[in-house]
């Protein structure tokens, strides 16, 4: 018997990798495409605005670190281009930023008046996206009493215990 159920272990999780990917990459965006993170000759707005961001993306941002740095700022800091209290700080020149979860972001140039005269990036990121394929989800709990008859199962030889899955809307 326990081969029996290895053996449907083994073919759900086959399953599972395929519809989820194991060590999908997301998305890496260079920030300001060919001209990268300045404070000339780019709309930072209309860049961002052209993309989708989702969670597992990352952000490249690759400026010259004499000038410019990378700074990760509140809202309300962003929107006052104030560097004091910084969320992160990036300095090297070519940095990544991996994007974790869904929500807004706020980045600006720490030096002072780079950001003023438009040097700054909010992008919104989105959750992960499953694509076309929505992911499984529980099926709904049944009573022995229920005069609806059992939906077959993707396993026709499973055993009745095991546990049964329904396709759910996608996340998004």
């Amino acid at each position: 018997m326990a081969l029996i159920n290895s053996k449907y272990f083994f073919t759900s999780l086959i399953i599972l990798v395929a519809l989820f990917g194991v060590g999908v990459e997301g998305t890496v965006h260079k920030v300001g495409d060919s001209s990268g993170w300045t404070m000339m000759g780019v709309d930072y707005q209309a860049w961002a605005s052209s993309r989708t961001f989702q969670v597992g993306d990352s952000l490249l941002f690759e400026y010259n670190n004499e000038f410019h740095d990378v700074t990760e700022v509140t809202p309300h800091d962003f929107e006052l281009c104030d560097q004091s209290n910084p969320l992160a700080k990036y300095q090297t020149g070519s940095d990544t930023v991996t994007l974790t979860k869904p929500g807004f972001q706020h980045f600006i140039c720490g030096v002072p008046g780079h950001c003023d005269i438009g040097q700054k990036l909010d992008i919104l990121i989105f959750p992960a996206s499953l694509g076309p394929v929505a992911a499984p989800v529980p099926g709904p709990a049944r009573s022995p009493s229920s005069s609806m008859s059992p939906s077959p199962s993707p396993f026709a030889d499973s055993p009745t215990n095991a546990p049964q899955f329904q396709m759910g809307p996608s996340p998004l």
